[in-house]
């Protein structure tokens, strides 16, 4: 798990039982537990309740690999990310005068959150999430424009959480859900 509370009474989030179950399985597919090692403690995880509880559980598994950020980069013209890609669990966006059009509707994400750092200090960007994406941008800084982005309505349990983060000088971001 990433950063955990110093409060091991506190609740665990659907996101740190979502890492465990994923630290387990990369375990075992890595040879470092076996499969049945690997349901004695998917049952654990899925139950326990306080932060306390799931570190006990996951206590003999290898650490954790830190998450590399990918970066794309370019210093004007198109940076365009379409089609069927995998999506890194943190990417950089940087741009001095260019476009961003990145489109995750057809990628693979294999995490259950991702964070996208955008830093466009005279480019704009628009963004495609996937349907049952949950989009969250409080902590993107815009000097001109706000982003456009409109959540959907009915929300549909089980997508990723996208993240988008960084700082937009003289452009703004445009962020939709796919259509299909």
């Amino acid at each position: 798990m990433t950063s955990l509370p110093e409060d091991p009474l506190s609740l665990i989030s659907e996101d740190d039982r979502d890492t465990a179950v994923n630290r387990l399985q990369e375990a075992y597919a890595e040879g470092h537990i076996s499969h049945e090692e690997m349901d004695e403690r998917l049952h654990p995880v899925l139950t326990v309740m306080t932060h306390g509880e799931l570190v006990s559980a996951m206590a003999s598994l290898p650490a954790e690999k830190p998450a590399a950020t990918s970066t794309i980069a370019a210093a004007s013209g198109w940076i365009r990310r379409r089609g069927a890609w995998r999506v890194p669990r943190f990417l950089k966006v940087e741009s001095a005068y260019g476009k961003v059009d990145l489109d995750l509707s057809r990628t693979v994400i294999e995490h259950p959150v991702v964070d996208i750092e955008l830093q466009l200090p005279y480019g704009r960007a628009k963004i495609t999430v996937p349907r049952d994406a949950i989009v969250e941008i409080e902590d993107l800084r815009t000097e001109w424009k706000d982003p456009r982005y409109k959540p959907r309505r009915r929300s549909h349990p089980g997508g990723p959480r996208i993240r988008i983060s960084g700082a937009m000088g003289y452009g703004r971001l445009k962020i939709r859900h796919a259509r299909r």
